[in-house]
């Protein structure tokens, strides 16, 4: 068996890499939440469980018994062993086994400190937080404790404690922080990241543990977006704001995740973004089999103290899909032509479809009866009677075995009920299949074809698809069907300047409600502006647009907004410009208050920083008034960042301190608080 850390390393890699690649941009964060800690918990526990020897993929090593003769040795053979050189290969194997076991011990004393180093770590940093909310000023607001702190330290809460400077945000800023860290509090979510440290702890040296923590860190930010939004008090807009006035680059804030500026790019895309089709949510189920073949692999095989009966498991593997045996209770209505039949198994499994009145044999009316649905995968019967457009009964599912034996022709291993009861709900036929394959996908599966049919992507439509995409992916082609992508809106988005746009691109603007039109418009707006501007004409830059295009679409930024700011002289911002001017609301209007004040060509950066410290035309004019003629922004933006307003200013001349400059009065302002 392979060392334990180092199985327990693969595993929580493999289950990083597949939730990368499937889950991450799901919006079902509760479910991710639940996925991520459940992947980081059976990466220890999965490799201490055995496996029937039955399912694992490991030989059961062999014992050679070897047989002594006892014949007795004459002295002549005796004296040619006791002559016998040592053989030098001997020895050099032997030199080199105490090799590897000394490099091993070493290994394993580096992998120790390691742990210890980390350890230490861990109990340093919950210490000091400890510390922290215990020995400073405190609000008790219920069950939440919120302890003021000094600096520019951005607010983060551990258990129930609220870290927070007040002094450095507005009231509706304040209030915002403070409910997204409770919402973080009540859901418990120290665990989570107490559970993330302790994995770092044994996990040091894997490179993907980091990831994971980072990728569990994002996600519970996500969830918390979400739970905010649902508030009735919170606007999205003045959130998003808000966000941005704690990320500001005028505050260097320490390394916390909650309000860094890498991840809040991605918590305003995400915010926007549309929400996940609850029939995405097959890709969850791919765990399962990714576990047990791990487990398979690598698990030592256990011993077999009793074998199930075949028919006993044939029993107990009762056709289930999704809740739905094969076989139970109906209630049913006819409406037109269609009937909604729901089946009922048990108490807590029920599912309901709708079929055409003219797939079913003649209804019993008013009288018990039978009748029929029978499709290729097989045939359910229905017992019971029909009282006017209303019915009720028992069914039972029967598969055509004739059905199984085509799909495994075609390589859809359909070997239980429950697979086949699928395919029957679906109405998946063979020759569906069999026409995926004659358009070039040949190597799927019966995962693949589930929801491909269940979202009735035919031939036509793959056909039309492949003419815009011809090497188009059959996974991708779900996402597309169900967000109505079709060859005419490729084509229009490529004719709007994205000439080898990509599936996933593709995905990523109809799910933002992203068409052409706004695409040229956003384009045609920046064409006029300088080489350093992230916006291009150039067919080699649009890669380094579809994130700029999507946050401008999510914070509203369109063509008005920007030629508002080419009528006031500013023809060369950037994207970046632009997004972080349109999140802290600088606009036309406030820049034309400092030209009209005498303040001509501002740069962008100053203007975002003027904004970020609610710093007006009408304020540089108290500060004027009190003897400051030749004042620099930047010097204004410091001032009010640190305090030193015109009020503090004359309460210090009075008291005899009279300074000719401002950074004077920033230094005094800085001492007097420390």
């Amino acid at each position: 068996m392979i060392p334990y850390i180092l199985y327990a390393a693969l595993i929580l890699s493999a289950c990083l890499m597949f939730y990368k690649l499937l889950l991450q941009k799901e919006t079902f964060f509760h479910l991710n939440r639940y996925v991520l800690l459940s992947c980081m918990l059976l990466a220890f526990v999965l490799p201490l469980i055995p496996v029937p020897q039955q399912l694992s993929f490991r030989k059961i090593p062999v014992k050679n018994h070897i047989t002594i003769s006892k014949a007795p040795l004459n002295k002549t053979e005796t004296a040619v062993i006791k002559e016998l050189p040592v053989q030098p290969t001997l020895v050099e194997e032997t030199k080199q086994l105490i090799n590897a076991d000394v490099l091993l011990k070493c290994l394993v004393y580096l992998y120790w400190f390691g742990v210890v180093v980390f350890a230490l770590n861990f109990l340093m940093q919950a210490v000091i937080l400890l510390f922290r909310a215990y020995s400073t000023t405190v609000i008790q607001d219920g069950k939440f404790r919120i302890v003021e702190i000094t600096g520019d330290k951005a607010p983060c809460s551990f258990g129930n404690n609220i870290f927070i400077n007040p002094e450095k945000y507005e009231w509706e800023t304040y209030n915002q922080i403070l409910l997204h860290e409770k919402i973080h509090i009540e859901q418990k979510h120290t665990i989570d990241l107490l559970l993330a440290e302790m994995v770092l702890v044994f996990q040091w040296f894997n490179p993907f543990a980091w990831q994971w923590r980072k990728a569990l860190e994002i996600n519970l930010e996500f969830l918390t977006d979400d739970q905010m939004l649902q508030q009735d008090t919170v606007e999205k807009e003045s959130y998003q704001f808000s966000l941005l006035k704690v990320a500001a680059p005028q505050f260097p804030l320490s390394l916390t995740t909650n309000y860094n500026q890498s991840l809040l790019k991605k918590r305003i895309i995400m915010m926007n973004s549309k929400k996940s089709n609850v029939h995405t949510t097959w890709k969850y189920f791919f765990l399962v089999p990714l576990m047990v073949i791990f487990a398979c692999l690598f698990n030592q095989p256990a011993a077999q103290s009793q074998t199930l009966n075949s028919k006993e498991e044939s029993k107990e593997d009762a056709g289930i899909q999704n809740g739905m045996k094969t076989d139970g209770n109906w209630f049913a209505v006819i409406k037109g032509n269609t009937i909604e039949i729901t089946f009922k198994s048990d108490e807590n499994d029920n599912s309901s479809s709708n079929f055409q009145l003219s797939e079913i044999s003649s209804l019993p009316r008013d009288k018990q009866g039978e009748f029929t649905l029978t499709r290729e995968a097989g045939t359910m019967l229905f017992k019971g009677k029909f009282e006017g457009d209303k019915g009720m009964g028992t069914y039972k599912f029967t598969p055509n075995a004739s059905y199984s034996t085509a799909m495994a022709k075609e390589s859809i291993d359909l070997k239980n009920d429950e697979d086949l009861m699928v395919f029957f709900m679906i109405n998946i036929k063979v020759s569906y299949v069999q026409m995926l394959k004659k358009n070039g996908y040949d190597k799927i599966d019966k995962d693949q074809v589930i929801p491909l049919a269940a979202l009735d992507v035919n031939e036509a439509y793959i056909a039309s698809i492949k003419k815009a995409i011809p090497d188009i992916d059959l996974d991708d082609l779900v996402p597309f069907r169900s967000l109505g992508i079709d060859k005419a809106f490729i084509e229009e988005i490529r004719n709007s300047g994205y000439k080898d746009v990509s599936p996933g691109n593709i995905i990523a603007l109809k799910s933002q409600g992203i068409d052409a039109k706004y695409i040229t418009d956003f384009r045609s707006s920046s064409k006029n502006n300088s080489d350093e501007n992230n916006v291009s004409n150039n067919n080699d830059d649009n890669d380094d647009d579809d994130d700029d295009i999507i946050a401008f679409k999510s914070l509203n930024i369109d063509k008005a907004f920007i030629d508002s700011f080419k009528a006031v002289g500013y023809n060369n911002l950037s994207n970046s410009d632009l997004i972080a001017m349109k999140s802290l609301d600088v606009t036309a209007e406030y820049i034309k208050s400092f030209q009209n004040a005498g303040f001509k060509n501002i740069q962008a950066e100053n203007l975002i920083a003027l904004k970020s410290q609610n710093v007006t035309p009408e304020l540089i004019k108290e500060y004027k008034k009190l003897g400051f003629d030749n004042l620099d922004l930047e010097e204004v933006v410091g001032a009010k960042a640190t305090g030193a307003t015109p009020s503090f200013i004359k309460s210090m001349r009075a008291k005899g301190h009279d300074f000719k400059s401002l950074d004077r009065y920033i230094a005094l302002k800085a001492l007097a608080d420390n």
